[in-house]
């Protein structure tokens, strides 16, 4: 059995949010603005995801953008106001994700965690939790249940390896944990998808797996945007 060595460092300080993405499946949602700015519970989508970076003490975020974008920089300035530090990574082509998260770490102070988060997902995610998984040149992902929009599933996990079964019982959650080295491993400005480097640890068995059962919505669907929107209305009500 290959050996995984962890992570061990203090605390994980940095993230990229991914919030490049046209929005295709809201439609006319995301015609005059982006998916990351839908309005939830008084806040912007992406508002949530940062306040909820800060308060597990990750203040140095880079955010990726195209679609857009002015309105993302204008709504969110420099972060000050969330107790946050906010580099701006714009594509002006679309670099998927994998080239949007090399791309914005070289905005990045040094560190070796980054956590990655894309920005249609809404949830209570514990990266440290997930960073204490990492393997050094290596990721470890947040999964859930299949849920129904996806009940193929995409991975399933043997103890805390995640593999990969004709019957997948987990779906990712759209977010993660990374040794930086694993990512320079490409380089920036290409183009390629986050899948592919996933995969390659996966096969180098130093991709580890952890099963959220708190709160998680992927509002880039109407269906789970209006779910998002009550669910949290309720919860600070």
């Amino acid at each position: 059995m290959t050996k995984i060595m962890i992570s061990h460092m203090n605390q994980i300080r940095q993230a990229v949010i991914l919030a490049a993405g046209i929005g295709s499946r809201l439609k006319s949602f995301t015609e005059n603005k982006p998916k990351a700015l839908m309005p939830i519970a008084d806040e912007a989508a992406i508002v949530h995801i940062i306040r909820h970076l800060v308060s597990q003490g990750i203040h140095d975020i880079a955010i990726n953008i195209h679609h857009h974008a002015e309105q993302i920089r204008q709504i969110l300035g420099n972060g000050s106001r969330f107790n946050a530090n906010l580099y701006y990574s714009y594509e002006e082509t679309l670099l998927d994700s994998g080239g949007g998260v090399r791309t914005a770490i070289d905005l990045l102070p040094d560190d070796d965690l980054i956590a990655v988060y894309n920005a249609d997902i809404i949830s209570e995610i514990d990266l440290h939790r997930l960073s204490s998984l990492c393997p050094h040149h290596g990721c470890a992902l947040a999964l859930v249940d299949n849920p129904k929009h996806n009940q193929d599933g995409d991975f399933s996990l043997n103890g805390q390896h995640i593999i990969q079964k004709t019957k997948p019982n987990y779906t990712f959650t759209g977010v993660s944990v990374w040794h930086k080295e694993t990512l320079l491993t490409r380089p920036a400005q290409q183009e390629f998808s986050l899948v592919e480097l996933i995969q390659d640890n996966i096969n180098a068995k130093q991709c580890l797996g952890v099963r959220h059962q708190g709160y998680w919505f992927d509002i880039g669907r109407p269906h789970d945007l209006f779910k998002a929107k009550r669910f949290l209305r309720e919860r600070y009500a």
